[in-house]
């Protein structure tokens, strides 16, 4: 059987230091291609961030796209209803917008990796595939998820280096101190109109990146649009305000900093 070693990647601090790590051997393991999965709304800097990664040897990157989130979250009410927005007195929706503009980006770039063609079928008795995750030991619920949503692909086989090596968030910042050859810190992936962002990460979204942050605006306005037909009405920040109101600037408890434990990643709803 005829095995691909694929990077699954989102360019954000986790998926950096794993990119690098195959970079300096500190995995030995050759990559066949690493595939950023791109749903059109990171932020600017990310992007840029992405540019100089192709500055460094490594393995053969490619950009997978189904569709363009950014572009189609506005003028559509299903896509609105889509993203996990907040509600009060009700928690926030299961991400559906993965399997869209992520996971069919993932399985495309795959077979576009072996040259199928359109509905060409998938040899899965012929070829599997070992794919790299860039999920982190405190993230690790997050992985469970992931390999329950990969089921479905039985010749697809998950692998999370960063949890074997039990590395966290932090330890991969660390990592990439040690390292020294990037600019840091390292843009936050995920996109720009997230809801699990907290203050902070609304706070570098409106100074780093302020037309990212301005469709954010409008976004969040589109959600409660009495033609969007939402009920309970939706909010991207976690105050059930709207994001032009919200006090950006106030303090959060513990308990506000949920969702992606600050890292996405590409992976929100797997």
């Amino acid at each position: 059987m005829t095995e691909y070693y694929v990077l699954n990647t989102g360019r954000g601090i986790q998926s950096t230091t794993l990119h690098l790590m195959f970079v300096v051997d500190e995995i030995a393991q050759q990559l066949d291609c690493a595939i950023f999965t791109d749903a059109g709304a990171e932020s600017e800097p990310l992007y840029r961030h992405l540019e100089s990664l192709h500055t460094f040897a490594g393995p053969y990157t490619c950009t997978a796209r189904s569709g363009n989130l950014a572009h189609d979250l506005p003028g559509s009410t299903q896509v609105l209803a889509s993203l996990p927005a907040h509600a009060i007195d009700s928690p926030g929706a299961v991400c559906q917008l993965t399997r869209d503009y992520k996971l069919e980006a993932i399985i495309q770039g795959i077979r576009e990796l072996m040259g199928l063609k359109g509905r060409q079928r998938f040899p899965f008795r012929q070829v599997s595939v070992i794919l790299y995750l860039a999920v982190t030991y405190d993230q690790r619920r997050r992985a469970e998820l992931i390999r329950r949503r990969l089921a479905e692909y039985p010749w697809l086989k998950p692998v999370f280096p960063l949890i074997e090596r039990k590395m966290t968030l932090w330890h991969c910042r660390h990592w990439l101190r040690e390292y020294g050859k990037l600019p840091l810190p390292v843009p936050r992936s995920g996109c720009t109109f997230c809801p699990f962002r907290t203050n902070k990460e609304w706070r570098w979204l409106r100074k780093h990146d302020p037309d990212a942050f301005e469709r954010a605006l409008d976004i969040d306005i589109n959600l409660r649009h009495p033609d969007t037909d939402l009920n309970p009405p939706r909010f991207l920040h976690h105050s059930c305000v709207p994001l032009y109101e919200a006090d950006l600037d106030a303090p959060e408890s513990p308990a506000k900093r949920t969702g992606f434990n600050h890292e996405c990643e590409g992976m929100c709803g797997l």
